[in-house]
């Protein structure tokens, strides 16, 4: 495909030396970005001919479609950064560019669909050990999260609701069951739970008792089984054709064998190891091993893998100790994850874990890296550094501050809630998810009238959108 990228005179050396084998023109322009229909006409009516494709920068504002319709070539967007040029010219051949949607945007847009697509593909003709409503464990099936509610029969039936829902990316709902509650406590929280979703409920206890509540209520999963309640619990969950997590007495895999011989013993066909996780500090690399030669040992039976047990007991940030976990797990051939969301520094790790266990999964296929899928977990830092193409203005100014200076039109007080942002002023409270959106209504009300104040609430709005995008805490003047 012929291609000419047009650019301004400012990025004109970068965009000439990203552009490879494709032409490069260069308008009486400065900033790419501020390229018009007539000045784009100008340059490229005489040479129209010549190309299949003009690539103008994705910053442009202007509408090109007249354009391409009277000179009868494409005219598309191309990268907004020029530093992404050389992936827009390698899918020229293979996408179709967009006269709206910046090139690299597209790209992601079409690659993301594509990896969502090519992971249905896979766990759609996967073989499984077994499956639970319908989803797969274990065999060749993607790895799946079974996301904790820890607490399940303290919390209300709202809250217990509210939270099962927001394990949206989450396979299996996990109720974690506390020592001081009761039989009847279980079968609610199970009943809630269960019609708070479709997907598979498990009840997550030792105790016997519990244990036959949550599955009397219809739980499909039980956590855990081992030699304190194998013999009392077992036969029920084999009658009832039920999945089980098997765990070690301590932490010794004969003992792990052992109990797993037991419940098959008795007829449980469906089957989870658990040679259990530890966290770090606690012999996190030896459990690791045990995980190695369960594998080793028993090359079919799934495996399950406390991921929870190493991000709640670390203070990091969450994204890339899954990423990394999910990749270990790969690895090891786990089956399912286990996390939870029981602090505030874990929100968020069951869609965490989702996302890199679909990483792992097209990693695998792939037989290569988790990079470059169409997904990731890049959350704070980037791929590439971007750039802009400006440069300071003849007189520079060193910016101060000045003393505080209230606003004749009032002050306000802001907050998060529910994943909204409210704005109060004492008589009304403007609400909204965009602080743009917010801004301009304030002002269209007439609710500022000073810069340095319309400023100000700006920064803190944002604040507030991050607060929310991130799903932390958001106060006042205090730094994010």
């Amino acid at each position: 495909m012929r291609i000419l990228l047009v650019t301004g005179r400012l990025a004109y050396p970068v965009v000439k030396e990203l552009a490879g084998d494709a032409d490069v023109l260069m308008l009486d322009v400065g900033v790419a970005a501020f390229i018009t229909p007539k000045i784009l006409e100008k340059a490229i009516a005489p040479v129209r001919g010549d190309y299949d494709m003009v690539l103008v920068t994705g910053l442009a504002a202007s509408d090109f479609s007249g354009l391409e319709k009277k000179l009868g070539v494409k005219i598309r967007l191309g990268p907004k950064q020029a530093y992404d040029i050389p992936l827009a010219l390698a899918a020229a051949d293979k996408v179709e560019f967009s006269s709206k949607v910046p090139a690299d945007q597209l790209l992601a847009e079409v690659k993301r669909e594509s990896a969502l697509k090519e992971l249905e593909d896979i766990e759609a003709s996967a073989s499984c050990a077994f499956s639970l409503k319908g989803v797969k464990i274990g065999g060749a099936s993607t790895m799946k999260v079974v996301a904790e509610v820890a607490d399940a029969t303290k919390l209300s039936d709202a809250d217990l609701a509210s939270k099962v829902e927001s394990y949206e990316a989450a396979d299996v709902i996990d109720l974690g069951v506390p020592l001081e509650s009761s039989e009847d406590a279980v079968m609610h929280a199970v009943r809630v739970a269960r019609s708070a979703t479709r997907k598979p409920v498990s009840v997550d206890t030792l105790i016997p008792e519990y244990i036959r509540a949550g599955v009397d209520e219809g739980a499909s999963l039980v956590l855990s089984l081992n030699g304190s309640n194998l013999d009392i619990i077992g036969p029920l969950v084999a009658e009832k054709g039920l999945a089980a997590v098997i765990i070690p007495n301590d932490e010794s895999l004969d003992e792990l064998f052992e109990n797993i011989r037991k419940a098959r013993a008795l007829g449980i066909k469906n089957i989870l190891a658990d040679p259990i996780l530890s966290p770090v500090g606690h012999g996190f690399v030896e459990s690791i091993e045990r995980y190695r030669e369960f594998r080793r040992r028993e090359p079919s039976t799934p495996l399950f893998f406390g991921a929870g047990n190493v991000t709640e007991l670390m203070d990091a940030d969450s994204v890339g100790i899954n990423a990394l976990l999910a990749g270990i797990a790969m690895e090891l051939g786990v089956s399912a994850l286990f996390t939870t969301e029981a602090s505030q520094k874990t929100v968020n790790c069951a869609s965490e874990l989702k996302t890199a266990c679909r990483m792992m999964a097209l990693a695998k296929k792939h037989k290569g890296s988790p990079k470059d899928l169409g997904i990731n977990l890049l959350v704070i830092k980037e791929k590439r550094a971007r750039k802009d193409m400006v440069e300071p203005g003849a007189t520079v100014i060193q910016a101060k501050r000045h003393e505080l200076r209230l606003d004749p039109a009032g002050n306000f007080n802001i907050f998060v809630e529910d994943g909204r942002i409210y704005v109060n002023n004492g008589d009304l409270t403007v609400t909204g998810d965009e602080p743009m959106a917010i801004i301009e209504t304030l002002a269209d009300m007439g609710l500022v009238s000073m810069l340095d104040h319309a400023g100000y609430l700006g920064k803190e709005l944002e604040k507030a959108c991050l607060a929310i995008r991130f799903k932390r805490s958001y106060l006042q003047d205090e730094p994010f």
